[in-house]
């Protein structure tokens, strides 16, 4: 390939070099020279409506905007000439005929880019003293606020919709000053990524709504840190005042989160002042809670771990949260490994266990290459919701000409084009056998598998790209057939010379499995609790909400003689399993590590003290190692934790097997399959709490059960009316919700939710019954 063609133009008397076709706007950015500028973001499509950057160019009569001129070799541009000046003051007075002079009471005020060009191109008076014209407050939902007569009609927020989001919920309506810009109809903005409109929106339009009128943008204090929920690992800035998180914000990384935040990441600080914030000790004392000392209750902790594990290592269980940091799962793993004990697992949704255990679930390749793509095929996996910014990739892909198509158990929402093989539970299996077959790939299923067109269709398209990927997501790792599903997976890989990797599920799930948080020779997650524990050691976790079958948990637990419960808040079903609850700092509050989906070590600092009595999880499992007398506990810093850590796992990750296309199927149902997915706003503690996130319309449509009009019309069910979902022992009165994107025979029953708690594993058999 030939270099690409570099050129010198001259900028206000300075010479510079760059590449022939360069906007003139991106080249006078790399070099320091700054032009005022409203609609242009690096991001997005060019507009070149605001009329802000006009310069003057040599030989041409008139000035020309800067964000949509493509440099030419010779050019000579001024941007502070008279003409340039004079054409960016106009256009600054133009702007600000409608813009109502309320900057003491806008929440943008200062970091509003108006507000700065405005210092420097605008003038003290106005000629303009007819009326201004004022635009009714349009209500979106609960995160976004607007004052749309504040709007200078850059069109950012549409373009996002439109190009980054791939849903166009906003749009400009009438000419002129007339003009507003709004979702056409009165509806909520529904998009996962719709908080990244704050961020575009260079005036006060578009605010952060729990943030409104709490704070000033020179008040508050930056700190940079990690997403905690998802496993991209974004980048953000958390930023504090007097002690307190006050809004998050992404913070720039190209190779991760580009400039893009989701809703979850930035607005699910608000669970850490939930009322449910555990911020004393308690220990149980016939049968009731009470509050007590840090000294009394880490020695009851210590004592009835220890007690337990003296008579029989094996009685102890350790389950830790995909969500704790590096540090945390690290020290757990050294206590319970202390003990004796080799039952420690952090897989808490996963029901499969018959491949490697010991492999680590991974992307495979780096963020960034997914949009580079010519083909993909996602398994299990509802990529939009469970893990938007990757979505955000393999939209781009697919922008681009790539061919996306997915095996899965629901017909998903996307947004972005792609084939959808939809099937029950058990024929996802099936599918993708056939789909290995028609590669030229070998399996051993215990029963015959039929090949269809549409099957060798999938396996030709992958076969025929240059750069395949095939991944296995949130649902497929809930799958009661995962192993066979990832051998499969890589049958068709080996075919078709693709990467196969696997979405983790949570922001450290690599890191749980890099540093050992998986049984060598041990009971694993879903073991520990079939064959109930006596002593079970619980980190940041709530066994009714974070468990793939959380009657199990409940039941295991409650029977269990000690039950530690390291959280940061106060459940109840910890209250009902728990017989020590230790308050842990919540996020924002301690320093720790994560690794992510493409196995990057990322390291961030606590930005706030811990509330009440906590303290971080860390420390916690420190004190307790010493009580329990377990060597190699002597840390003063997460730092240390994490030196020792990077020196004996910080290597690079490797792609393993996890699973081998053998097997029986065991999704299989006589009666109705549940199909048990966790929806994006019920993944961890922290977003559950989240009040804003909690009051989208995404959240207050989770908790139903959903079939398709065959199904409903079978039981005798009605759209709307309550039903009572029954699996095993379980039951859980829920709203029936008639979607035809369910499967004949399944019955879509969400986890984490309200009511879910009694349930059992997320892929089953269940039945519905009238109320």
């Amino acid at each position: 390939m030939s270099e690409e063609k570099t050129i010198t133009i001259e900028v206000d008397g300075q010479p510079l070099e760059t590449k022939a076709g360069a906007l003139l706007i991106d080249v006078t950015d790399a070099a320091g020279i700054n032009i005022p500028r409203f609609c242009y973001h690096d991001k997005l499509s060019i507009a070149a409506s605001c009329r802000m950057c006009l310069v003057e160019v040599a030989k041409v009569p008139k000035p020309i905007p800067a964000c949509a001129t493509q440099v030419m070799d010779g050019m000579v541009v001024q941007t502070r000439s008279p003409m340039a000046l004079a054409a960016q003051k106009a256009t600054m007075e133009f702007l600000l005929i409608n813009h109502p002079l309320d900057c003491p009471v806008c929440d943008q005020g200062g970091e509003c880019e108006l507000q700065d060009v405005a210092m420097g191109y605008g003038s003290d008076v106005t000629r303009f003293v007819e009326g201004k014209r004022v635009i009714p407050e349009n209500n979106i939902g609960p995160l976004i606020a607007t004052d749309m007569t504040r709007c200078i009609h850059c069109t950012r927020c549409v373009r996002f919709g439109d190009e980054v989001a791939g849903m166009r919920e906003m749009g400009a309506t009438g000419r002129g000053e007339h003009m507003t810009i709004g979702t056409f109809v009165a509806h909520n903005i529904n998009s996962e990524l719709s908080g990244n409109v704050i961020d575009l929106c260079p005036v006060g339009a578009l605010t952060s709504k729990p943030f409104q009128y709490r704070a000033r943008a020179w008040e508050l204090t930056r700190h940079t840190g990690v997403a905690p929920h998802d496993s991209v690992g974004s980048n953000i800035q958390i930023h504090t005042r007097r002690g307190e998180v006050m809004r998050v914000h992404p913070h720039s990384n190209d190779a991760i989160n580009e400039v893009w935040l989701s809703d979850r990441d930035r607005f699910s600080y608000e669970g850490i002042k939930s009322e449910e914030r555990l911020t004393q000790p308690l220990i149980k004392k016939d049968g009731e809670w009470v509050e007590t000392s840090w000294e009394e209750a880490l020695e009851t902790a210590a004592s009835g771990l220890r007690e337990i594990a003296s008579a029989d290592a094996d009685q102890i269980g350790t389950l830790v949260s995909p969500t704790a940091t590096l540090e945390e799962i690290a020290l757990a793993q050294k206590i319970t490994e202390g003990l004796g004990s080799p039952n420690i697992d952090y897989r808490l949704r996963q029901e499969d266990f018959r491949g490697n255990s010991r492999a680590v679930p991974w992307l495979g390749q780096s963020i960034a290459s997914l949009e580079d793509v010519d083909s993909a095929l996602l398994i299990g996996s509802n990529i939009r919701k469970d893990q938007p910014l990757l979505a955000h990739r393999v939209r781009k892909a697919a922008l681009k000409g790539a061919k996306i198509q997915l095996v899965n158990p629901l017909q998903l929402d996307l947004h972005f084009d792609a084939a959808q093989m939809v099937s029950d539970p058990a024929g996802m299996v099936r599918n993708l056998a056939a789909i290995a077959e028609a590669a030229g790939g070998s399996h051993h299923l215990t029963e015959q598998i039929e090949v269809t067109d549409e099957h060798k269709a999938v396996a030709e398209g992958l076969k025929c790209s240059k750069s395949t990927v095939i991944l296995l997501g949130n649902i497929a790792q809930s799958h009661p057939d995962f192993t066979i599903l990832y051998g499969l997976a890589s049958v068709i890989a080996k075919a078709a010379d693709a990467f196969v990797g696997v979405i983790p599920m949570a922001a450290n799930s690599v890191g749980a499995a890099v540093v050992g948080a998986i049984p060598n020779k041990g009971l694993n997650a879903h073991a520990m609790l079939e064959n109930p524990r006596k002593g079970y050691l619980l980190l940041g976790i709530e066994p009714g909400l974070d468990i793939n079958n959380p009657a199990l948990a409940r039941a295991a637990m409650s029977g269990a003689e000690t039950v530690v419960a390291i959280t940061a808040y106060r459940s109840p079903c910890l209250e009902e399993t728990a017989s020590v609850m230790l308050p842990m700092a919540a996020f924002g509050e301690t320093s720790g590590s994560f690794v992510n989906a493409e196995g990057r070590w990322q390291s961030f600092s606590g930005t706030t003290g811990p509330a009440g009595e906590s303290r971080p999880g860390w420390k916690i499992l420190r004190v307790l190692g010493n009580l329990m007398d377990i060597s190699g506990f002597d840390y003063s810093s997460s730092e240390e934790i994490l030196d020792e850590l990077r020196g004996a796992h910080g290597g690079e990750l490797q792609v393993a097997s996890l699973g081998a296309a053998k097997g029986k199927i065991r999704s299989a149902v006589t009666g109705l399959a549940r199909i048990g997915e966790t929806p994006i706003y019920a993944a961890d503690a922290l977003v559950r709490r989240a009040a804003s996130l909690q009051e989208t319309e995404e959240a207050r449509d989770a908790a139903v059960a959903r079939v398709n009009p065959s199904v409903a019309a079978d039981a005798g069910l009605l759209d709307g009316e309550k039903v009572a979902v029954v699996q095993g022992e379980g039951r859980a009165e829920m709203v029936l919700k008639v979607d035809a994107n369910i499967p004949d025979g399944c019955v879509w029953v969400p986890a984490a939710v309200p009511g879910s708690e009694s349930l059992g594993d997320q892929f089953g058999e269940l039945s519905l019954e009238k109320v």
